[in-house]
């Protein structure tokens, strides 16, 4: 018999339940137990127990009493660019001065930036860095994140960032599904010339990144001044060939089409999704697309949020994540994204802790191993500084989280 934990006293266990996109109505169904226990074996979940009943198997287990409090599965954070070098405060004067998003990427600042830093950067220097992020998330509440590429824009520095992150799903207790985000921004080696940028991914780098086996995912910014339709669908399908499922981002800034595509091809999941429309979102539901959700970059670029609430009536699958990058969401707490999800999206808890779970995991491909809390999957949860999940999406600007169990074992704050 291997290491055994028995979690007891838990005041209220809260979890989505099965393996699959839960959307429409089901987004909101949670199954709550009272007065329950979780026994973990192996780093699984072996057995669950209520109404202050013991699992069997539990004798001679190292227990942990949660003190009447909350218990959730672990949060996963499905959309990150957390490998990164530098840091972009100093576009903040030019913010408050006006300045938007796409000006000051076109003025060679915001992603180009952090390319810069990025590309000087050494491999060790991004993993300690990015190591110290998983670190403050595994203390958030977070035991699961995907990772995206995206800010090399050449060959040597994209793979560098893929190995930095196959590095860290390695190395740390963090599970790491990782996506190649080549078309991130067009370098300024090739301005004004997308076209020979997006031949130069399609034929050099994502062979390559398929190749060294370091990506699961594939990613493109479909966005007005950075890559149209044509050129994203072609991103997309050449990862497809290469064995990389499609991700998007789409309608961040403007209702290009990128919603569309994503039904199309059917994309794992479209990201942000601030600007989109009907059409697309009908195509993202006809698709079986997962909408990832980013309300902290909302909040940090005041901008307004993405229709939420439609996308739930309309049956399509929500998850909500952090979008922790350098320039339009340097917070790494998804936490925040819980209050967001309720306050600006008017998202009911019980969808709000299936988009965190769940859906994240679907999104991130993980969904058999993590995102609810049954027997056979990953004993990844959450003991909460609260009564219920009301408590935790209601409070902001604190940590809830008082003890992550990853694997089975209870990690040290």
């Amino acid at each position: 018999m291997g290491e055994t934990l028995l979690i007891q006293n838990i005041g209220l266990l809260q979890t989505p339940v099965g393996s699959d996109r839960h959307c429409g109505a089901r987004q909101a169904e949670n199954r709550r137990l009272k007065n329950a226990s979780v026994l973990c074996r192996d780093g699984r979940i072996a057995a669950i127990a209520e109404d202050g009943q013991l699992p069997q198997g539990a004798e001679g287990a190292q227990v942990y009493d949660a003190g009447g409090r909350l218990v959730t599965p672990g949060l996963i954070d499905a959309h990150t660019h957390l490998v990164f070098g530098g840091w972009r405060q100093g576009e903040i004067p030019l913010k408050l001065r006006g300045a938007g998003y796409l000006d000051i990427l076109r003025a060679g600042g915001g992603i180009l930036d952090t390319v810069r830093h990025t590309r000087a950067a050494s491999e060790e220097q991004l993993f300690e860095k990015s190591r110290a992020f998983l670190d403050e998330m595994l203390s958030l509440g977070v035991t699961g994140c995907e990772i995206k590429s995206g800010y090399g824009l050449d060959l040597d520095t994209e793979l560098k960032q893929l190995r930095v992150i196959q590095r860290l799903r390695r190395e740390h207790p963090m599970d790491v599904s990782a996506t190649f985000l080549g078309a991130h921004a067009v370098p300024d080696e090739y301005k004004g010339q997308a076209d020979r940028y997006v031949d130069f991914v399609c034929g050099e780098v994502i062979p390559r990144v398929a190749e060294q086996k370091l990506a699961d995912f594939c990613d493109v910014f479909c966005e007005d001044g950075v890559f149209d339709v044509q050129q994203s669908r072609r991103i997309l399908e050449t990862g497809k060939q290469y064995g990389l499922l499609p991700k998007i981002h789409a309608d961040e800034i403007e209702e290009l089409g990128g919603t569309e595509l994503a039904g199309e091809l059917g994309a794992i999941s479209a990201e942000h999704l601030i600007a989109a429309g009907e059409r697309g979102m009908q195509a993202l539901k006809q698709g079986g697309v997962i909408a990832c959700l980013l309300p902290q970059t909302s909040f940090y670029l005041g901008k307004t949020f993405a229709p939420a609430r439609r996308m739930i009536e309309l049956g399509i699958p929500v998850a909500l994540a952090s979008d922790f990058n350098p320039g339009s969401c340097p917070s790494c707490n998804l936490q925040l994204s819980v209050n967001l999800g309720m306050l600006r999206y008017k998202m009911l808890p019980e969808e709000v802790l299936t988009a965190v779970t769940v859906n994240a995991a679907c999104a991130c491909g993980t969904e058999r191993e993590c995102g609810t809390l049954e027997v056979g999957k990953k004993a990844d949860l959450v003991i909460w500084d609260a009564p219920d999940w009301e408590m935790v999406c209601y409070r902001f600007g604190s940590n809830q989280a008082k003890t992550v169990v990853k694997h089975g074992k209870v990690l040290e704050r």
